[in-house]
């Protein structure tokens, strides 16, 4: 069964760039337990957008879909504002999101046993 990719687009604000950051530094380790997660990254625009890239990998729908329904909800504080909630309702630092899913049908990585 191919691996599924879950890909939430975040429109950010250059003034809430860094607070967007500090959350997700914060949050480090909530998802990588997660049964069937495989793979994070948080992916920083350079130039001519203001959409932050959230990319997860995961072993099927089904294991993105109980991750969501279970320790997303409580990561996020039932809605609160964000990674790294601590409880307190904050202001989310994104202003719209967008999440694309996609399956993966073909993968390559490094052949000569060099670092990438």
């Amino acid at each position: 069964m191919p691996s599924v990719v879950k890909i939430n687009a975040l429109t950010v604000p250059a003034e809430q760039r860094e607070e967007l950051e500090k959350r997700f530094a914060a949050r480090a380790g909530l998802v990588e337990g997660a049964d069937g997660f495989e793979w994070f990254e948080l992916l920083r625009p350079l130039e001519g957008s203001d959409r932050y890239l959230v990319y997860t990998r995961w072993r099927s729908e089904e294991d993105f879909q109980r991750w969501r329904e279970g320790s997303m909800k409580a990561a996020h504080g039932g809605g609160g504002g964000g990674a790294g909630g601590e409880g307190e309702q904050r202001r989310p630092a994104a202003t719209d999101s967008e999440l694309w899913t996609f399956e993966v049908v073909q993968q390559a990585g490094r052949t000569d046993g060099g670092e990438a």
